[in-house]
């Protein structure tokens, strides 16, 4: 079994999945809340260019999601494979994988970067970008050409959350996002670059992140997991493993930005590009009230993972249903205090220039949407039950049916053909959501009790 060495979390994952679960979430959650912050401060920056230069950027935001998306899903097959071994007690497979891991990254981002590229403007067009495509086209561009290091930073993370370390990621994600707060407005205003320059500040920030993870991996060299070279030996295996999870979960997120422009589409077509701006700029909001229930869900696969590979299944039962009572606890006190202050919340990105036409629709988005936070609660914590035991394609499926199905047939259902407009496209987004993730928790509870009948 996995021996007892203080350098890494995964005896802990192993003995007391519960804590493990505590200690592993409350960094991920700071770190991604500090994240999802400095997204907010940046549409603060931008939003003081005007509504049109916010909708571009916003209409960019789907294919910034594919970046992020590919990301955080090799990061999530990392965590499972590295996991996983480690719950097995094999660390030198464990080492293997993580190189494994790092090459697989450099080789996805080159090839999505060329691809995305390729195909920016007709993306951008089919979306219904319209007069705002400028400026959606000046950001993207200068994303697309340093996503290389958008997408390893996000997946180098996964090797830490495999040897259960997300105190590390923490503080290079957290030092990455104060940089990007003070650099926003240096190259965006001082430097008159416009949206051009919250491009910039964005990629020598994740160039920043970059740097530091290179200085623990290779110069400090104090991880316990070594992604060196001299550990790389290709197994088929390993590949197999990332990729089985990683591959899917980049989908699954993928799947989101694929939502993202078409529910983007829906909004010009039942509205207006204002429209756009309102989900773009909200959804950040959103993101970050919604932060803690994803930080939980993304440490919730190492802690599965782990006792995965060791075979003990009860802990899977007592992670889940941790994981959920927890969330639920957060959902409602967010969703409360962000309807609460919702007023607030849109003052903050529209007490400006032509933004100001947006606020009382911003405002009411963010009251209505809270409606299906203690639903996602149970649903993300479900959904990663999956990619924990290397179920990827299911937990793929399962988004796609959240978002792809139930979310876009409600949304049009009721924005276009019950003439309920952009209340409608609103309100599809909460029904969706209510209906899939309580069938997503249906089905992981169902899962989970089978593995346990099978092992007694």
């Amino acid at each position: 079994m996995f021996s007892n060495d203080s350098s890494n979390g995964v005896d802990l994952m192993l003995k007391n999945p519960k804590k493990a679960l505590i200690n592993m979430s409350i960094p991920l959650i700071i770190s991604l809340l500090i994240t999802s912050f400095y997204n907010l401060i940046d549409a603060f920056w931008v939003s003081g260019l005007g509504a049109d230069v916010l909708a571009g950027v916003g209409f960019f935001t789907p294919i910034f999601m594919i970046l992020v998306g590919f990301g955080n899903g090799l990061g999530s097959g990392a965590a499972f494979a590295l996991s996983k071994y480690l719950g097995e007690g094999n660390k030198q497979k464990a080492d293997n994988a993580s190189i494994h891991s790092i090459i697989i990254n450099i080789i996805v981002s080159l090839v999505i970067t060329i691809i995305l590229l390729i195909l920016l403007n007709p993306i951008l067009n089919a979306m219904g970008a319209g007069q705002t495509i400028g400026y959606a086209t000046d950001y993207g561009v200068i994303i697309l050409l340093g996503s290389i290091f958008i997408i390893l930073s996000n997946a180098l993370y996964g090797i830490f959350r495999g040897e259960g370390d997300t105190k590390r990621p923490m503080y290079a994600m957290v030092g990455s996002a104060i940089l990007n707060m003070i650099l926003d407005p240096v190259f965006i205003y001082a430097l008159n670059l416009g949206v051009k320059g919250a491009a910039v500040a964005t990629i020598i920030s994740s160039i920043f992140v970059i740097l530091i993870l290179i200085y623990w991996f290779y110069v400090k060299k104090d991880t316990y997991l070594k992604p060196i070279l001299s550990n790389f030996d290709f197994k088929r295996d390993i590949s197999k493993d990332i990729i089985k999870v990683g591959i899917p979960a980049s989908i699954q997120l993928l799947n989101n930005a694929f939502f993202a422009a078409v529910f983007s589409a829906l909004l010009t077509y039942v509205g207006s590009t204002d429209s756009v701006a309102v989900y773009s700029t909200g959804w950040r909001i959103v993101i970050i009230g919604t932060t803690p229930l994803l930080a939980i869900g993304t440490t919730l696969i190492s802690v599965i993972a782990a006792n995965y590979g060791a075979k003990n299944y009860e802990n899977i039962k007592i992670a889940h249903r941790y994981a959920m009572k927890i969330s639920i606890i957060i959902a409602f006190i967010v969703a409360i205090l962000t309807n609460v202050f919702a007023g607030n919340l849109a003052f903050i990105f529209t007490s400006s220039g032509t933004s100001v036409r947006i606020a009382s629709e911003l405002t009411n988005f963010l009251q209505w949407i809270v409606i299906y936070y203690p639903t996602m609660a149970v649903g993300v914590a479900s959904t990663y039950v999956f990619q924990g035991i290397g179920r990827g394609i299911t937990a793929m499926f399962q988004t796609i049916m959240r978002e792809t199905g139930f979310t876009i047939f409600f949304a049009v259902l009721f924005g276009v053909f019950l003439g309920y407009g952009v209340w409608g496209a609103w309100m599809g987004i909460v029904l969706g959501e209510i209906v899939s993730n309580n069938i997503t928790m249906l089905w992981a509870d169902y899962l989970i009790k089978r593995l346990i009948s099978i092992n007694d």
